[in-house]
């Protein structure tokens, strides 16, 4: 392990636990990737019923994005939190928490009578989410510490991680359109009952190591800091970039996360250890995957708008749209990208996927309003799926490998943080630059036409998926940049968490 500030490897820790049967360890990960599964598709599942949800609850378009913003708020300010609180009090117990939480909370959202009790749910789901997903990924780093099964098992939980969001849309599309909206969030009961079962007789956590305090004042900063730049950049879609409830925010996120670091720098116990970030695979994971991130949001938000609004797909159709997307990125995921990052590390993997992702959205680039499905939208998606795979699997992996045992929850937290992070400055930035593209196409057009609305939209369309193959380049060029040469440096000092 090669850090600026870590110690030296083993110093405080217990001893190490016996390993898990290798039966037990591949049980545990189907628990895993099934709560992994539950957190990552929520974050589009819900957007496909958002439009019947909102003819039935008799809410306005301003107040739509709530129901989206309100659990990225809760999810992404409270992450890190989240990650501390496992490193403290128990893996198991914080992802059993977790899990029932967010059970309970989408049976509220299931049940809502109205918008308020909607949005109060999504956040609930929100907060369970922040405390389930870092205990899940820190299991998955401490149950699999073998170089050659840590890369299988990452391999398959970035496929999930990568597939998730085309997953939640197919799914959400068959509820919607054959069963009920509410079933969108009801789902989430039976996921969620089949993976406390399995933990309970599946996982076993190693006790928790003594702590000191619970970093009050940095919890507080990173959470205001957070929570302002989701919230402002959120802002920006409908109010614009220099309106006041856009900028004030961002300003106020900002310097909530500069406050954040400086107290980092100085507090006996930290919220974040600067040691877990300054790790440069560590670092260049978290970069590449929040870079990625926005760029993804091109594919699943707006090839979705193309789909049902120039090809005229149904929910269903839409969804199954996305299979083949979801397959080539649980080849690569759990082939290349399992089978080689333990051989080669992530640097090679992780540039050579972002630009294999990057292609699929230059072909995207091409689609006209007389495209067809097959020959127009099917290749693009194959070729971002097969990229995709080589980005989520190694930097899961990097993001907790080498890791101290004690910071594992946080380490685990930084990955779905910048993830969230990342999506959300995608999203602010590319219905922005959308909606500018298809103002600027209506001048001097009749705006009654059909034909020059439809036009204007194919614009906004082409503007997203040529800011989205930006997005990877550049998360090509700073992992290339910031990963470190050779295989990952896994701790064989690291206590598994023990499965039987």
């Amino acid at each position: 392990m090669s850090t600026l500030t870590d110690r030296p490897r083993g110093a405080g820790r217990e001893a190490p636990v016996a390993a898990p049967s290798d039966g037990g360890r591949w049980w545990a990960l189907v628990v895993l990737a099934l709560a992994q599964l539950m957190v990552v598709l929520d974050a589009t599942i819900v957007n496909i019923a958002l439009p019947t949800a909102q003819a039935d609850l008799a809410f306005s378009d301003a107040d739509r994005q709530w129901v989206v913003t309100g659990y990225a708020l809760a999810f992404g300010s409270l992450l890190l939190l989240g990650g501390r609180l496992s490193d403290f009090f128990g893996r198991k117990r914080m992802f059993l928490i977790g899990l029932i939480g967010f059970a309970l909370a989408s049976a509220l959202g299931g049940a809502a009578n109205g918008l308020e009790m909607l949005i109060v749910a999504r956040a609930l789901q929100g907060a369970f989410g922040a405390a389930l997903a870092p205990a899940a990924l820190s299991l998955l780093s401490t149950t699999f510490t073998q170089a050659a099964e840590r890369g299988k098992a990452f391999g398959i939980f970035g496929a999930i991680s990568g597939a998730g969001g085309g997953i939640g849309l197919l799914l959400g599309g068959v509820l919607t359109e054959y069963v009920s909206w509410r079933w969108c969030l009801y789902v989430n009961l039976v996921i969620a009952a089949i993976a406390v079962v399995g933990a309970i007789v599946k996982l076993r956590d190693e006790p928790a190591a003594p702590h000191g305090k619970i970093d009050i004042p940095g919890t507080v900063a990173a959470v205001v800091g957070l929570v302002g730049l989701v919230y402002g950049l959120g802002q920006a879609e409908t109010d614009g970039w220099t309106a006041g409830w856009t900028l004030g925010p961002i300003a106020v996120g900002v310097v909530a996360l500069i406050v954040f670091v400086l107290i980092e720098l100085r507090v006996e116990h930290p919220l974040l250890p600067l040691r877990v970030v300054l790790d440069r695979n560590r670092g260049g994971s978290y970069a590449s995957i929040a870079i990625a991130g926005a760029g993804m949001f091109g594919i699943f938000l707006f090839l979705t708008y193309y789909l049902v609004a120039i090809l005229g797909f149904t929910p269903v159709k839409t969804g199954l749209a996305f299979l083949p997307m979801l397959g080539s990125v649980m080849l690569t995921a759990t082939t290349a990208g399992s089978m080689l990052t333990p051989k080669v590390g992530p640097r090679p993997l992780v540039p050579l996927g972002a630009l294999i992702a990057a292609g699929g959205m230059l072909f995207l680039t091409r689609l006209q309003l007389d495209s067809t499905y097959a020959g127009g939208v099917l290749p693009g998606l194959i070729i971002i799926g097969l990229g995709l795979g080589l980005v989520f699997a190694p930097t899961q992996n990097a993001a907790t490998s080498g890791v101290e045992h004690r910071d594992a929850g946080v380490a685990s937290a930084m990955i779905n943080t910048v993830q969230q992070i990342g999506g959300s400055i995608g999203t602010a930035l590319l219905s922005s630059f959308a909606a500018s593209a298809a103002g600027d196409y209506l001048k001097g057009k009749d705006p009654a036409s059909k034909l020059a609305q439809a036009q204007a939209a194919l614009e906004s369309y082409h503007t997203v998926f040529w800011w989205s193959t930006g997005f990877f380049v550049l998360a090509a060029v700073v992992a290339a940049v910031l990963f470190r040469t050779g295989p990952l440096d896994n701790d064989p000092d690291a206590p598994p968490a023990m499965a039987h």
